[in-house]
């Protein structure tokens, strides 16, 4: 037995999903990092053991009628856990909040200005005073009634929902309606309903026009509809949905991204004019604080809020001055980790994953929590350098304030910082799961068989990447006038055949301008339709002819559900299906290749419907889940489990490694080549099997470049990425980087979003935004080659770019 006052965090037997039995120790009160290659087991040990464990440990506190509505995990695969203590969890958060979630929702920050709106603000003579709950869009009695608290509507116009007025309403005259079967109901419906839609749009009587395409009315008729000769021809019950509404109802509701973007051609949009923009009640908008109304202040940069504040609480009431006391310090702990460009009110979705990380991790300083375990997911991720000593910084007063901080980390310079390290290797999957080495961090230049050695102790070179000749541009996509965001009034030029690196810190509006702009002008451009949202965004986009193709990968992932697995993504599990469809069992019994799907009745096991699992309630606790009975996870049902390929059943075959899986299928084309450029990217320690749900973000990413390397090319393509290299270790870096240069070997274009400044000095073309984020940053600082750029006078980027050369 240990001592209750044993300093060490003691993990023994950890067997979750690759670990091999760990066994480590680990110091409390320190800033320990884990690091490895993906896929090596450091987050199974950091999350799916050390965290899950003091998860369910809080758990079991926590009454059982409780207990049955909180969403938890299972208990982890280990022996035994000592000395842990309560743990706070920081992860990567991979969906995108809502558009009501703002920086000061986030932050909790809009409840502190809300309560000192409504404890000291500045009433108008004999106006009832407010709750807090009246200052808030989110809420019915803060809410403006004209626009629901959103602040903008969204209107449009005939002009927009009927582009070329000389068509009929059966040659598509009404571009704002669906297409396919859909459209053809509503042409159906208006013919039932008398209207013409073989005559001219232009010629039909101005109020027709009207109710067709601006009516609320839904009325249903019967439909006789009109097909080809020899079809059945049934009457049906259908519904009219005018253009208007049809239009409004997709952008409102639909999850498609597609859906919503060609929703939006044909819409305007516009500040509410009832509230002119403010999101709030006449009410609320009455009461001013330091002369200035709420949104006034939620609209001021974090920095700026900050000065209004001090000067107004100094002076003030005593509710004032401690309601602005607590507002000031909250503030001062985002604005150090360099966010103080960002206003309250600014939406959460138009924020990057490190903005959010840094928010949350700003929360949580405040918090004051001591004796804790905080382990964060990649805290650095989508930082630039110089944004990484701040967040060092607050991991550091994390620490001294009395917690303990366990960090899953590729970012050497936050590794190089820590006190205790503990390195998982030495590959990935099978070929990992073992600790390597645990204590500080120059004892691991005593293992040589850890990946992270070389990198960590080489100043993290890229020992192993080829000297290229930088390659000549055989053309150009010039933006003229960009308007964004942050970024406005800017001239960008993009080189073709290149490979380019886009640069800046957080905020400095990269991920707009090559995200929303390039990509949205060239999608618009290749859509063939109206001038879009990204051509929307320039004055003037010239060069865009030479592509033929857009490609953007970004680290989604590649499905929400345990269904969607590495083999149905990259299309392997069509060719695998194929496969045991032929085998002389399944000729002989008639089974097609739907019979080999997990998804569909017939092959599935009907007992878990194909999941492998069944739910299991459990009273007053939560509902968990165990292997089905009947097919014990193998998802199928015992005659398709009787077929078999070269000795191996489906089920078998999806529980191979894609290294496996590559030996495996030599020889068959359709399988090896979908394998082969999984394993170019460095993915083959993944089960062909393994759901969507348990990669990672590089990992999704990767794997959507595997998809992408298998097709045949045609044309020039222009591949864009939004920082490829984040939650890669370096090691993985150079893969994936390997893969990108191939690309552009092969004769396209490659533009990545990049805080690495090894991958940087490997670019052809670098375009530096900044100089700062937000209202201070959206401006090309430099452009043109890495030592170019790392020459450049007023770029935060040069000094690191300059030090990347250097190695």
């Amino acid at each position: 037995m240990h001592s209750p006052h044993d300093p060490y965090v003691r993990v023994r037997g950890a067997r979750e999903h690759n670990l091999k039995n760990v066994r480590v120790d680990i110091p409390r009160d320190t800033l320990t990092v884990f690091t490895g290659v993906s896929g090596s087991g450091k987050s199974s040990l950091a999350f799916g053991t050390i965290y899950a464990e003091a998860q369910r440990r809080y758990f079991e506190s926590v009454a059982p009628y409780a207990r049955r509505l909180i969403h938890q995990v299972g208990a982890p695969a280990v022996g035994e856990i000592t000395g842990l203590p309560p743990a706070v969890s920081l992860e990567q958060r991979r969906s995108a909040p809502g558009a009501r979630s703002s920086v000061g929702t986030v932050t909790t920050l809009s409840n502190s200005l809300r309560m000192l709106f409504s404890r000291a603000g500045d009433y108008p003579p004999g106006a009832e005073r407010l709750d807090s709950d009246s200052f808030s869009p989110n809420t019915a009695v803060g809410a403006c009634p004209e626009c629901h608290g959103l602040g903008r509507i969204h209107r449009t116009d005939e002009e927009l929902l009927v582009p070329d007025p000389s068509l009929s309403i059966r040659e598509g005259a009404i571009a704002a309606w669906p297409g396919a079967w859909q459209g053809k109901n509503l042409r159906d419906v208006l013919d039932a309903l008398g209207h013409d839609v073989d005559r001219p749009w232009r010629e039909l009587p101005a109020k027709d026009r009207e109710w067709i395409l601006f009516t609320d009315e839904q009325p249903v008729v019967t439909v006789h509809p009109v097909r080809d000769a020899g079809r059945i021809q049934r009457p049906y019950q259908g519904t009219y949905m005018s253009a208007r509404r049809y239009v409004l109802h997709t952008f409102a509701d639909t999850r498609s991204r597609a859906l919503r973007a060609k929703a939006e051609r044909f819409l305007t949009s516009a500040p509410c004019p009832v509230c002119g923009g403010s999101r709030l009640r006449p009410e609320a908008m009455a009461v001013t604080f330091a002369g200035r109304t709420i949104a006034e202040l939620a609209g001021l940069p974090l920095s700026a809020l900050a000065e209004v504040l001090s000067g107004a609480g100094a002076g003030g009431t005593e509710t004032a001055r401690v309601l602005t006391g607590d507002l000031l310090a909250r503030i001062g702990t985002v604005t150090e980790l360099g966010l103080g460009y960002l206003s309250l009110d600014r939406t959460a979705p138009t924020l990057s994953s490190g903005e959010l990380q840094r928010l949350r991790l700003a929360t949580q300083l405040r918090s004051g929590l001591f004796g804790v375990v905080y382990v964060l997911d990649e805290p650095s991720a989508g930082l630039h350098p110089a944004d990484t000593e701040a967040l060092l910084g607050v991991l550091g007063r994390l620490k001294e304030a009395g917690n303990s901080v366990f960090v899953v980390e590729h970012q050497m310079d936050v590794v190089r910082r820590a006190d205790w390290l503990v390195d998982v290797g030495p590959l990935a999957g099978e070929h990992g799961g073992r600790v390597l080495h645990s204590g500080p961090p120059e004892g691991l230049a005593q293992v040589p068989e850890s990946a992270t050695r070389r990198f960590l102790f080489a100043g993290d070179a890229r020992d192993t990447a080829p000297v290229r000749e930088a390659r000549t541009p055989s053309g150009w996509i010039r933006l003229t006038g960009v308007e964004r965001h942050n970024v406005r009034g800017v001239d960008a030029a993009f080189p073709l055949g290149v490979f380019t690196a886009v640069t800046g810190v957080s905020g400095s509006g990269k991920s707009t301008l090559v995200g929303q702009v390039l990509a949205g002008v060239l999608a618009d451009r290749q859509a063939g339709d109206e001038p879009g949202p990204g051509e929307r965004y320039c004055a003037a986009a010239t060069g865009l002819e030479a592509v033929d193709r857009l490609v953007q990968v970004d680290q989604k992932p590649i499905g929400r559900t345990p269904r969607s697995n590495l083999a149905t993504y990259t299309g392997l599990f069509d060719a695998v299906r194929k496969l045991f469809a032929r085998t002389e069992t399944a000729r002989e019994r008639g089974y097609g290749a739907g019979r080999f799907s997990f998804n569909v009745r017939g092959g599935r096991c009907e007992t878990c419907q194909g999941e492998g699992f069944v739910s299991v309630e459990l009273l007053f606790l939560p509902s968990t889940y165990a292997p089905c009975p009947d097919c014990h996870g193998a998802r199928y049902n015992p005659e398709t489990l009787e077929v078999t390929l070269d000795g191996l059943t489906i089920a078998q075959v999806l529980d191979l490694t894609v290294e496996s899986a590559a030996s495996f299928f030599a020889g068959t084309p359709a399988a090896e080549r979908a394998l082969t450029t999984l394993l170019d990217v460095g993915l083959g320690y993944l089960r062909l099997g393994q759901p969507a749900t348990e990669l990672s973000g590089g990992e999704a990413q990767r794997i959507k470049l595997a998809a992408e390397l298998q097709r045949t090319r045609r044309g020039h393509t222009l591949y864009l990425l939004d920082e490829p290299t984040t939650g890669l270790h370096p090691a993985d870096v150079e893969v994936l980087m390997r893969q990108l240069h191939s690309l552009v070997d092969a004769g396209s274009t490659v533009v990545v979003v990049e805080h690495d400044m090894a991958v940087v000095a490997g670019a052809d073309q670098v375009i530096d935004l900044g100089p700062e984020g937000g209202d201070r940053g959206g401006r090309i600082v430099a452009s043109g080659t890495p030592a170019e750029v790392a020459g450049a006078a007023g770029s935060r980027t040069a000094p690191y770019l300059a030090k990347a050369l250097r190695r």
